[in-house]
């Protein structure tokens, strides 16, 4: 799977939580999840299910604290795909 497509799903993963529409609008790779697109940290657990259910991985729990930003997430879940 090409990291666009990883990143367009993020992007719609995270849709419903983003309670920043602007930042949502232009998201990045540097988007952070919760500073930037204010997804509050208790849906966090959530998005990561999501990322599970969609992708069809597995993420470990200290794996979820790494993931601050878009990038972060995307490239974790490529790391996972691989």
């Amino acid at each position: 799977m090409e990291q666009s497509e990883v990143m367009k799903s993020v992007v719609k993963i995270l849709t419903p939580w983003a309670k920043n529409p602007d930042a949502l609008a232009g998201v990045s790779m540097e988007t952070n999840i919760l500073d930037d697109l204010k997804v509050n940290s208790a849906r966090l657990v959530d998005v990561v299910i999501a990322f599970e259910d969609e992708f069809d991985i597995e993420i470990a729990d200290e794996d979820v604290d790494t993931v601050n930003t878009v990038g972060n997430a995307v490239n974790l879940i490529m790391s996972k795909l691989d």
